[in-house]
């Protein structure tokens, strides 16, 4: 026994040797004749190239044929396993657990609900039933976080956390979403807002639309930020010389898209008229300079002064160099209290810094 496996030991030992130098010869023949092969398929300029291909692809069939019985027998003939349980298997192994539920969805709703209040009923409790944010309810139905509900009264209710708003005439999307301060995407996304065309989003005068997660533009202030509080200096003659507006920081600097220089100062102290002159305007607008402030010195120089928390002064009225025009604010488009601080002359922009004394 021993001797017969000694014997096939070594014919094995052999045979490995003989196929070595078999595949050894095959691949230096290769080697040597190969550039043979690729000089004859240029010469005949892809002549060889088609059958080439074909017979390559033939062979790579052939042993896949091979192969695949090889591949069949490393997988289970019982498939059983890759099939999808019948739903009734789901639903039994569902119901088996009573810590298990099955969670329904509700349907979107697509247009504005209107909702009757039921005894009991709060803003928040309203907002949250309908998974909408408070202010919503509050926006859409003009309520103030003090409004009191009573039962009957009705709501209306949006799809979702936003405001609504009435096409008008020269509306598009852009302005839109600037007005509320939403994206312009957001409003073209929502499944149910509809366009009169749907590759240049052009809208119908009256129609409603949606604006996720908007917000009412900034209503300007009350009258109550009106008092005319410095009195009129009578008679000025402008100095030509300009006197720093407001105490603080410069926030911002004078650029080509940024014509004025922002003093920035949390304490919101009065800002004052750089030289003497007239006033021209004084009021306010829902964006912008938001409250604000000019001044014609009567010598070819005019100063704004803007996003004021109050304003002491009215339009016709004389200040004097140095006299409190208004208060300090973030009124318009702002995002923190600060002075934004324009000079032309002649009607041409300057630099503020190059004037001031």
């Amino acid at each position: 026994m021993a001797s017969f496996i000694k014997q096939l030991l070594e014919f094995i030992f052999l045979w490995s040797q003989f196929l070595s130098k078999q595949v050894k010869h095959a691949f230096f023949w290769f080697e040597n004749y190969k550039h043979k092969l690729a000089e004859l398929l240029y010469r005949q300029r892809g002549k060889f190239a088609r059958p080439f291909v074909h017979s390559g692809m033939g062979a790579l069939a052939a042993v896949g044929v091979m192969l695949a019985p090889i591949i069949s027998e490393e997988f289970p003939r019982d498939q059983r396993f890759l099939q999808a349980p019948p739903p009734s298997a789901v639903l039994a192994a569902a119901t088996e657990n009573p810590e298990l539920a099955t969670l329904q969805s509700e349907k979107v709703r697509d247009k504005i609900y209107t909702y009757s209040i039921q005894e009991g009923d709060t803003i928040s409790g309203v907002a949250e039933k309908f998974g909408v944010s408070q202010e919503t309810v509050l926006w859409q139905n003009n309520l103030s976080k003090n409004s009191k509900l009573k039962a009957g009264q009705t709501l209306e209710i949006l799809p979702v956390t936003g405001v609504s708003h009435k096409v008008q005439k020269g509306d598009t999307i852009y302005s839109i979403a600037k007005k509320f301060s939403a994206e312009p995407q957001a409003i073209v996304d929502f499944p149910f807002n509809t366009f009169v065309n749907d590759e240049t989003f052009a809208l119908a005068v009256g129609q409603q639309l949606i604006i996720p997660d908007g917000a009412p533009p900034k209503q300007a202030p009350s009258g109550r930020a009106f008092a005319k509080i410095t009195p009129d200096a009578g008679a000025v003659t402008a100095s030509g010389e300009f006197a720093w507006p407001a105490s603080g920081y410069i926030s911002q600097g004078f650029a080509f898209y940024h014509k004025a220089i922002d003093i920035a100062n949390p304490g919101s102290p009065d800002v004052l008229a750089a030289d003497s002159g007239t006033i021209t305007y004084a009021g306010c607008t829902a964006g912008g300079y938001g409250c604000h402030v000019r001044i014609d010195h009567g010598n070819g120089y005019r100063t704004l002064y803007a996003h004021f928390s109050r304003i002491y002064v009215e339009v016709g009225q004389t200040v004097k160099r140095g006299s409190a025009i208004g208060k300090m604010g973030s009124t318009g488009r702002s995002t923190g209290i600060h002075t934004h601080f324009e000079v032309s002359q002649n009607g041409a922009m300057l630099n503020p810094l190059q004037v001031l004394r």
